[in-house]
């Protein structure tokens, strides 16, 4: 009896430290002699250390599982994985099972196949017959092992158990009577999320997961619970009941809502977006992302532009035709005292740069930036200023890291979860020169003064010796600190930092030191293609003509502008220039072109059409191309691939797609930086997203869910029953 007890406490409980320890044998870099073993007769040599689970994965054998998942630690939970080993009394749980030399494994079994069918019946013992109206219909590893591996029929006639639902927010929809405790979510929230809000109370039939006390699950990957519950305990909320799996078109692309370029699948079903899932890709987000990604896209159906519109005489926005929009522009432009300028927003795709760029330099306009600041007196010429040099898959090698000026929870919550498995896995230090946020791993903090940054530079700083100690530091400057008027000061400061580090290391020709972290999707591209990062110059030497596309940051104003200026908008939503702008012309979102974007390593990657432009709205590089015909200054391409080819002209990085081209010249960029004279002002430095309510609106896009809206609400003022 006591040791049924010590069993249950010790599913109840989950050990992180025996998590870690058992992952980080995948980080073992030493060679090691393979165990040989055999899985149904056929012999496989696998590493020391794996375990029943991975030998039968690599025979080719596939072994049921609910509670195992091979990016948290082993619970043994279920019971699932039932194998027959050779000269085992019993069967054996082959994802807690380490392998040995010369061990037989029979997954085919009698005995392994009579396993499988015992625990089946009792998991489903308990499990509503609720499957016709369950979200997870069509995706749900419950049925699809029960008809695979359970028998045909049940023993058990006693009432079913019913569970209160939790109330965990307005993403996460909770059906606990379908919850199997395979504690797949809690391990999530604990391991990878950094949040330990979820547990397990009670007993026996009485065990239950949940929060303990009702509140909203407060993580910024609290959406990716639903992806790991193997059955509908978790649900996505704002999906509920709108659509099965097999109903909609699924088309992988790219996400944009931050600089990391996370891998999705975009799900659609008549012309509608009607959800958002990670997709694989191990040097990025592995198999996360985040709630923006995920629950944002409602945005794309509210506050869209759809038709052409036009400023009247009695200062009224009005709808129009493609042609008189057109007209109206070109007949501006081409005037002989007009002065053309271009303000780009984080959403603009490499195309429609490249398209704005070859048109306003037709017209002898240099007068080209991005609304997102970045340090103006920076040579952008060289690409190790502005991209993150060791990678987001890089932060896994490195021994230490400090952040400066940056949040990267809310700001790159794909880079924090790295981080994060770092530090849990590998044992790194971090340190933190800025505002004291919650990072979900512990760090050193310095403090948030920019003269931390001298005295470690000038090697006066007692944490200059653990820096000059770590065989691969990482400092990560956070794109915030642009906005201050000595941005440029504190950039060439930690780049000549990071250059002295480099000198220093053993492997210096290979390990990057410095590493900028963007958090706008179009950013990289606009630099690599060569757009300003300041609209001072705009401010200062205002334009007859100004085109905004998707810059709806609020950088520019009415009131920035003289009253003869004509601002046109190019962009998707309804946000904060459309409605000052005296021509407005409607562009597609990210889901409805395909568009190049370069994620803040420098890697590019495509997003893919999903669905058609509402109403008459028009792909932003289709709309350049159309203006410039009608002002008599075509383009000199055509379709799709005649621009990437000018693109590749440009830069050849930006249509290397799926590879990041490494950056040089770090010497050449330090002597550069330290050629001016760094001023470091007193005031601290505070990223601008301190609060998980300040992580979900944030564009136009996430400004426009009622999702997000929600989320806001909940994290601000908690939960009500509405949410």
């Amino acid at each position: 009896m006591l040791q049924a007890l010590q069993g249950v406490a010790r599913l109840r409980t989950i050990n992180t430290a025996a998590a870690a320890a058992t992952i980080s044998r995948s980080y073992s870099s030493a060679p090691q002699e393979l165990v040989e073993v055999f899985v149904n007769g056929k012999a496989v040599h696998v590493e020391p250390g794996s375990t029943a689970l991975q030998a039968c994965e690599l025979a080719g054998v596939q072994i049921p599982r609910f509670c195992y998942h091979e990016r948290l630690s082993v619970a043994g939970n279920c019971r699932m994985c039932l194998v027959e080993v050779e000269k085992a009394p019993k069967p054996q749980a082959s994802c807690a099972l380490p392998v040995m030399q010369g061990m037989s494994i029979l997954t085919e079994s009698e005995k392994s196949k009579k396993a499988r069918e015992g625990i089946m019946e009792f998991l489903l013992a308990n499990h509503p017959l609720d499957c016709p109206i369950c979200d997870q219909g069509g995706e749900c590893d419950l049925q699809d092992q029960s008809m695979m591996f359970g028998s045909d029929r049940s023993r058990f006639l006693e009432s079913k158990r019913a569970v209160e639902d939790k109330n965990m927010g307005p993403l996460v929809k909770t059906i606990m009577t379908r919850c199997i405790q395979c504690t797949r979510c809690v391990r999530f929230a604990d391991e990878i999320a950094g949040v330990d809000d979820l547990g397990t109370t009670g007993r026996g039939n009485d065990l239950q997961i949940g929060m303990y006390v009702e509140k909203m699950f407060k993580s910024e990957l609290s959406g990716n619970i639903i992806d790991v519950c193997p059955v509908g305990a978790l649900t996505s909320k704002p999906y509920s009941f709108t659509a099965r799996p097999w109903e909609t078109r699924k088309t992988e692309s790219i996400d944009v809502m931050d600089a990391v370029g996370s891998n999705i699948v975009v799900s659609t079903r008549s012309g509608d977006v009607m959800r958002v899932i990670p997709r694989l890709h191990e040097d990025i987000n592995e198999e996360w992302i985040s709630d923006k990604t995920r629950f944002a896209y409602d945005g794309l159906k509210r506050q869209r532009l759809t038709e052409p519109m036009i400023r009247d005489a009695h200062n009224n926005l009005q709808p129009c035709l493609w042609e008189d929009a057109l007209e109206a522009i070109a007949s501006k432009m081409n005037e002989s005292t007009a002065k053309l300028a271009g303000v780009v927003g984080g959403f603009a795709d490499a195309e429609s740069l490249v398209a704005l760029k070859d048109l306003l330099n037709g017209y002898n306009s240099e007068s080209l930036c991005t609304e997102n600041a970045f340090a103006s007196t920076v040579d952008n010429d060289l690409r190790s200023n502005y991209i993150m040099n060791s990678s987001i898959a890089g932060i896994e090698e490195s021994d230490l890291i400090l952040l400066i000026g940056t949040n990267p929870r809310y700001e790159a919550p794909m880079v924090n979860a790295r981080i994060r498995k770092a530090w849990v896995h590998n044992e790194i230090d971090v340190a933190v020169i800025g505002s004291k946020v919650d990072l979900t791993y512990t760090y050193d903090h310095i403090g948030d003064s920019p003269q931390l940054l001298k005295d470690l530079h000038n090697e006066k700083h007692p944490f200059y010796a653990k820096l000059q100690q770590a065989k691969k530091p990482m400092i990560i400057l956070g794109s915030d600190v642009f906005d201050r008027e000595d941005g440029a000061g504190i950039h060439a400061c930690v780049s000549s930092l990071a250059q002295n580090l480099r000198l220093n290391l053993e492997d210096g020709d290979n390990w990057k030191v410095f590493n900028v972290l963007h958090k706008h999707a179009g950013q990289v591209a606009a630099l690599d293609i060569g757009y300003k990062t300041s609209v001072q110059d705009i401010q200062e030497n205002p334009p007859t003509l100004l085109f905004l596309m998707g810059a709806d940051d609020g950088v520019i104003t009415r009131e920035n502008l003289p009253e003869n200026c004509c601002v046109v908008y190019i962009g998707s939503h309804g946000d904060v220039s459309a409605p000052f702008a005296d021509v407005i012309l409607p562009g597609a979102a990210y889901t409805e072109k395909s568009g190049t974007y370069v994620n803040t390593e420098g890697r590019a990657q495509l997003t893919q059409t999903a669905v058609s432009p509402p109403g008459n709205a028009r792909e932003d590089w289709k709309i350049i191309r159309a203006l410039s015909e009608v002002a008599g200054r075509t383009l000199q391409y055509d379709d799709i691939n005649e621009i990437r080819m000018r693109m590749t002209e440009i830069s050849p990085t930006l249509t290397r797609y799926n590879y990041i081209e490494s950056a040089n010249y770090f010497k050449q960029a330090t002597a550069l930086a330290v050629a001016k004279d760094i001023q470091l002002y007193s005031d601290a430095l505070q990223p601008k997203q301190l609060a998980l309510a300040d992580f979900y609106m944030t564009d136009s896009i996430s400004r426009s869910s009622k999702t997000m809206a929600k989320c806001v609400r909940a994290a601000t003022d908690g939960l009500s029953p509405d949410l």
